[in-house]
């Protein structure tokens, strides 16, 4: 099952990632809209709709007469501000697909209070539909959703069905080796060496919410994470 998001937040979260990246330096004037909208295969009201939703967060500048510039900055709240992985050339969009869903024995590292038991969700990723790299996140049993629930930005949901902020996270790198159901699409077969991303997801009072690992396919996508104001 593949997840999506409406049409102008997918134009919007894509060209967040592209300022972060700086594919569009700070200061550049956007193409004209009609242009524009052409070229991400879009309507003209469809991309007004994404340009009003980045000017709202700080990102756009319109000038009447002139167009829209880019305003860089690093404070911006977007759908997958923890995503951290990117193509090459930096940006490119999210997206995902379920591959399994149910309640299963928890893993070493979850907290005593889920009472041995997890909820665990197995996803393909992809950049600009580009696979690249396999995902295993686990949550308390109490926080099972339901696969008719389930959205791209998995933060998202757990703030709208649960009422739950992630507020911080701590990702622990290092060499691992892809999983035995490593889904196909990417370069990696089961048991090739691959950078491992280790996980763990806390709210804003320091409880854990999420335990995840992830398989990156380093040949199509890096893992990077932007730190300070430069």
């Amino acid at each position: 099952m593949a997840q999506t998001l409406p049409r102008y937040l997918s134009i919007s979260e894509r060209l967040v990632r592209e300022i972060a990246a700086g594919l569009w330096a700070d200061g550049t004037r956007l193409p004209p809209e009609r242009e524009m909208a052409a070229d991400l295969g879009a309507s003209v009201g469809t991309l007004r709709k994404a340009l009003a939703d980045l000017t709202e967060k700080g990102l756009l500048e319109r000038r009447q007469g002139s167009g829209n510039y880019v305003r860089h900055r690093t404070d911006v709240t977007s759908i997958y501000g923890f995503f951290r992985l990117e193509l090459p050339r930096g940006g490119g969009l999210p997206s995902a697909r379920i591959l399994s869903t149910g309640l299963h024995a928890a893993p070493p590292l979850a907290p005593a209070g889920w009472g041995g038991e997890g909820f665990r969700l197995r996803r393909a990723r992809a950049l600009d539909d580009t696979p690249v790299a396999a995902e295993e996140i686990w949550l308390s049993p109490t926080h099972a959703i339901p696969d008719r629930a389930l959205g791209p930005s998995l933060y998202r949901v757990y703030r709208e069905l649960f009422g739950i902020i992630v507020a911080r996270v701590e990702d622990r790198i290092d060499l691992g080796r892809a999983p035995g159901w490593m889904p196909e699409g990417t370069t990696l077969s089961p048991g090739d060496p691959c950078c491992h991303v280790a996980r763990t997801a806390f709210d804003s009072t320091g409880q854990i919410v999420e335990i995840s690992s992830t398989w990156v396919d380093t040949t199509r996508a890096k893992y990077v994470s932007r730190v300070g104001a430069g």
